[in-house]
């Protein structure tokens, strides 16, 4: 029977059809970036504001801690039920109403009497962090279904990029904006960002979520994925189905467990970063922080310019060596930016931090995005549920340590901690290389990637190339 996807002998255009269908989906997906892009500057821009406005109006810094907490309390959550949400909905209709629900959130805050500010700003918390995360789990599950397979790694880079460049935007200009206009305005514009995203989205056709399950489920699923679709139906049981996505593939729970070492190791930079500023300019503390966090997007744009052109030439993925050795870097080139050295030194450590950091992502979203659609929204809310964990707990250790010691040794042994596990998960998967025989047909070659691959003739096959976190096997 011949395939809708490419040429046959009955259909010569097949193939110019499925160039047309290819650009098609990318046009649309840099469409869905922009506004996913614009949405992230609001989402930055409100985590600079919403902090000022919470100190400014309490008169405590516990305050401001607590509202932090409560965002990331609800980001873990978020990342508990999310894969069990795809499971019943769209992934298009999850992340539309994400967008209005932070909307709305912000328009509260903004009609809000003086009476209920306090009530208004934690809702805010509330829905701006579940919301971000079912937003962002969304988005990431269903890239495989919006592009292809093989695309994947392009439009990871292409979506980080985007947020690389509204995160500067939005650090940059909330300090401009929030003196100029106040925050009433900086609100409005904020919600503003999220109704162009809901609109981007409302307009698209974006696929995956409870299409793709069932999609999946037609085209030759696995046995294995076959199981998870029918747990990830049965609400009460979301929870073994997401510990069942991190059991697909080898070393992914060990990945996983990595990446939220990682985010514990971020809070300690995020914490350090203002006191270690303050230390090289009492008077100015915002520079270096501005300036550090500047060269660092650089840094993340140009490591994803350099992977889009690098997966569109080759048609491979970053693998999980390039995560593992990624975050090696990433967390060594951070200890680094707290010792001392020239200006101009750290502006290069920041440089590479930050595109260790984009490396680091790609890899790690393109390794859960090859789990089947019925696993995939799991895995990736119980990743952003230990993001979420790792960074508050983190923020809470390290605050309370900084009061002792000194940044760097405070950033030294949190980030140390997230090279020491990154060491033990390159040397888990050397060990599954190893192990692994060369042949296809081993008993690794076909059983390693049993409930993992959603269509090894798509995705399995070594002439393209195609290595990433979930297969492990030698090239």
């Amino acid at each position: 029977m011949g395939s809708a996807d490419g040429p046959t002998a009955d259909e010569p255009d097949g193939g110019s059809r499925k160039t047309r269908d290819t650009a098609v989906s990318e046009r649309r997906f840099r469409f869905l970036v922009a506004g996913y892009a614009v949405s992230s500057y609001g989402t930055f821009l409100n985590m600079v504001a919403l902090n000022l406005f919470v100190y400014e109006t309490t008169g405590r810094a516990l305050a401001m801690g607590l509202f932090m907490a409560v965002r990331l309390a609800s980001g873990f959550v978020a990342g508990l039920v999310v894969g069990g949400l795809l499971a019943r909905f769209s992934a298009k209709s999850i992340m539309l109403w994400a967008n209005v629900g932070q909307g709305a959130v912000m328009l509260v805050l903004i009609l809000a009497p003086d009476s209920l500010v306090t009530g208004a700003l934690m809702a805010v918390s509330v829905v701006i962090g579940a919301c971000g995360t079912l937003f962002m789990v969304a988005l990431r599950s269903s890239i495989p279904e919006m592009v292809g397979e093989d695309r994947r790694a392009w439009a990871n880079s292409l979506s980080i990029t985007g947020r690389s460049m509204a995160m500067v935007a939005g650090f940059a200009s909330a300090g401009v904006v929030v003196s100029l206009v106040g925050y009433t305005a900086a609100f409005l514009l904020d919600m503003a960002t999220f109704v162009i995203c809901a609109v981007t989205v409302a307009l698209l056709p974006i696929a995956g979520g409870k299409g793709a399950g069932s999609e999946a489920g037609a085209s030759g699923a696995s046995a294995g994925a076959g199981k998870g679709e029918k747990e990830a139906k049965s609400g009460p049981r979301w929870r073994p189905v997401a510990f069942l996505a991190l059991a697909a593939a080898p070393g992914l729970g060990l990945m996983v467990a990595l990446r939220g070492v990682d985010a514990f190791g971020s809070s300690s930079h995020n914490a350090a970063l203002p006191i270690y500023s303050t230390s090289l300019d009492a008077s100015n503390p915002a520079v270096f922080v501005s300036a550090f966090w500047c060269v660092w997007a650089l840094g993340n744009i140009g490591a994803q310019q350099v992977i889009q052109r690098y997966s569109q030439r080759t048609g491979k993925t970053v693998g999980a060596l390039g995560f593992g050795y990624g975050t090696v870097v990433m967390s060594a080139a951070f200890i680094a930016a707290f010792a001392g050295f020239p200006l101009a030194v750290t502006a290069v450590i920041a440089l590479i931090a930050g595109a260790a950091d984009g490396l680091t992502e790609v890899a790690y979203t393109s390794h859960l995005q090859t789990l089947p659609a019925t696993l995939r929204g799991h895995a990736f809310g119980l990743s952003a549920t230990f993001e979420n964990l790792g960074f508050g707990v983190g923020m809470i250790l390290v605050a309370a340590a900084l009061d002792r010691f000194s940044p760097l040794a405070v950033v030294g042994w949190s980030h140390g901690a997230a090279i020491v596990v990154a060491v033990v998960f390159l040397l888990r998967v050397a060990a599954l290389r190893r192990a692994e025989p060369a042949g296809p047909m081993g008993p690794a070659g076909g059983a390693g990637r049993a409930g993992l691959r959603k269509e090894e003739a798509v995705e399995g096959r070594p002439d393209r190339g195609d290595r990433d976190g979930a297969e492990v096997s030698r090239g």
